[in-house]
């Protein structure tokens, strides 16, 4: 490898000097702190496109599909939390304010249309109309078959009577009887079952109910999620979900909301500079002084006590002082 003394020389001295700069953390927080000056006047637009953006975002959310490990590691840190030991002793009300329960409470018994338009959609829904429609008959037949005969002495033989003459007349059994009306009634019953429910869960009924519950559960445990989610089977259940997530980032409309959402939020933020944008991610410029400057500094220093920073510069001062315009300037 050609080399010069002089060259050689003038990288030496450019190494040491940077080396001894650096060595200094108040120079590496000075170094920051200006970069960051710089950077938080830039406007958006000025350094990046909408293209750019959607560009990698399109390459990391839709086309990149979660690996193995970060599958894993989702399902461990679930399981982390439920296992806790702090659970034990934690309580729900500790950590969601009654305030904000109220609120809630009352947010949710205000909302009468929404609440009226669910309940009709769930009782016309032919699920609902079969489910009630079995209800109503196991519960006649309980009571005739149960009730009725166990509190009535002597009624047994006579109801056993009453059903064969019903069933010689109408010629077919009781159950299918009781069923016909019922299947021909369904739509009488399904407003009927309407407007009981919308008096049961009026504004007011609603709004008790739900203070009634968070006084039933405020006081238990957050261990009490155990009930209700088996741990074991959490990387199942994980994985249940990223397949659908499997599905819907290769789907047309999640690439159409992805583009959508991103093109309103670039045309309204393209003339705003970093700085506001950063303070609309609640990151302050004391925290990016005074925080982030504090983490940078041992990376810095790492850099330079592993020789990494020494040998890159060494590379590019190599090159700079070796370039033919370079020696000519020096006359060499």
């Amino acid at each position: 490898m050609y080399t010069h003394p002089l060259l050689e020389q003038l990288i030496d001295a450019q190494l040491a000097f940077l080396d001894q700069h650096f060595t200094q953390s108040s120079h590496i927080e000075a170094e920051f702190l200006n970069f960051y000056q710089w950077f938080r006047k830039q406007r958006l637009a000025d350094l990046w496109s909408f293209q750019d953006l959607y560009q990698l975002l399109q390459k990391q959310v839709l086309d990149t599909p979660a690996s193995t490990h970060l599958i894993e590691q989702i399902a461990e840190h679930l399981q982390f939390f439920l296992i806790h030991p702090s659970n034990d002793k934690t309580q729900i009300q500790d950590l969601i304010s009654v305030l904000t329960v109220d609120q809630l409470a009352q947010y949710v018994a205000s909302k009468r249309g929404h609440r009226e338009r669910l309940i009709k959609t769930v009782v016309n829904n032919q699920a609902f109309s079969a489910m009630l429609s079995q209800l109503i008959q196991h519960a006649i037949q309980d009571y005739l078959d149960n009730s009725m005969v166990k509190h009535v002495p002597g009624v047994s033989q006579f109801m056993k009577m009453g059903r064969s003459v019903l069933e010689s007349v109408t010629d077919q059994d009781l159950d299918n009887t009781i069923q016909q009306y019922l299947q021909r009634n369904i739509l009488k019953l399904s407003q009927m079952s309407e407007h009981v429910l919308n008096q049961r869960f009026d504004d007011d009924k609603l709004y008790h109910f739900q203070a009634e519950l968070w006084h039933k559960i405020k006081t238990k445990p957050l261990s009490v999620l155990r009930d209700y989610i088996e741990i074991q089977d959490l990387p199942k259940t994980v994985g249940l979900g990223h397949d659908i997530w499997e599905h819907m980032r290769q789907s047309e409309y999640l690439a159409e909301q992805l583009h959508d959402g991103l093109h309103t939020w670039y045309s309204r933020n393209q003339a705003h500079t970093f700085d506001a944008l950063l303070r609309d991610l609640n990151i302050a410029e004391d925290l990016v002084t005074q925080e982030l400057s504090a983490l940078l500094n041992p990376i810095v220093q790492n850099m330079i006590s592993s020789g990494y920073l020494r040998e890159r510069s060494h590379m590019l001062l190599r090159e700079f002082y070796y370039a033919e315009s370079t020696k000519a300037l020096l006359q060499l």
